[in-house]
């Protein structure tokens, strides 16, 4: 039975992650700030209130692992945060580092401990959610855009890194994912593009050749299939789950 944690997994892509893995027969561990999405959780799943960006939690939550489950055979490291839909130069910088620190440095921390347990069992798959974002860049999105571009590049040194233990290590890049976050996201786009968010909308929509955004589900399933054993010699690799993104866009 794999043990598989999933950062940020109490709500959208994590929970869908969740609820993937957990049909495969998974024990499931979630972790998140949203203490009522955790309270919400199967109760079959372990659940724990961890900021993905501070080091002493995720210590903390790693070695409470360790202690429990005795190793780790995936991690999705899914933890990540829309940052500010502004110009570059109305950006302020602490909306800039809050962005990178959840979404690329929270990654980090979540491998940082996540790779020696999987090292000593010589096994291991590591899952990081990153963006068609971090493929293509993006208008109004400086701060998100660059972090998810980092996370392809952590992600293929980890493979390189961690390949002679046994220990795989993808990226998804999800296109436009409906949900809440996303929403807002296109709710922000279009007030500073003096646009309705039906044209915003359909702009993401227009973006891709399948002309539909994604479902959190889309994601999981293909969590669930790199971290299996049909996908043993998959590493290192970006795949985007998107509906093949043709303008990255969304003003068309």
């Amino acid at each position: 039975m794999s043990r598989v944690l999933i950062t940020a997994g109490a709500s959208g892509i994590g929970l869908a992650m969740g609820h993937a893995f957990a049909a495969t027969g998974a024990e499931v561990w979630v972790t998140d700030v949203d203490q009522t999405a955790l309270n919400a959780v199967p109760k079959t799943w372990r659940a724990s209130k961890v900021d993905a960006s501070n080091e002493p939690a995720m210590s903390g939550l790693f070695a409470e692992i360790e202690q429990s489950w005795k190793g780790l055979d995936v991690l999705c490291a899914n933890a990540g945060i829309a940052g500010p839909t502004a110009l570059i130069e109305d950006v302020a910088l602490a909306d800039w580092q809050r962005c990178v620190q959840v979404n690329l440095e929270g990654a980090f921390l979540a491998a940082k401990y996540a790779a020696p347990m999987m090292k000593r069992a010589k096994s291991g798959n590591i899952v990081v959610t990153s963006s068609t974002a971090g493929q293509y860049g993006f208008p109004n999105r400086a701060p998100y855009a660059a972090a998810k571009w980092g996370l392809i590049g952590l992600m293929k040194t980890l493979a390189m890194e961690l390949g002679p233990y046994g220990i795989r290590a993808n990226v998804i890049c999800p296109g436009a994912v409906e949900g809440p976050r996303m929403q807002g996201v296109m709710e922000r786009e279009a007030a500073a593009k003096n646009m309705s968010y039906d044209q915003i909308y359909a702009g993401y929509a227009k973006g891709t050749s399948l002309g539909s955004l994604v479902k959190a589900e889309d994601i999981a399933d293909m969590a669930v299939f790199l971290a299996s054993k049909q996908a043993r010699m998959v590493s290192g690799q970006v795949i985007a789950v998107d509906g093949h993104t043709v303008n990255p866009d969304p003003q068309v």
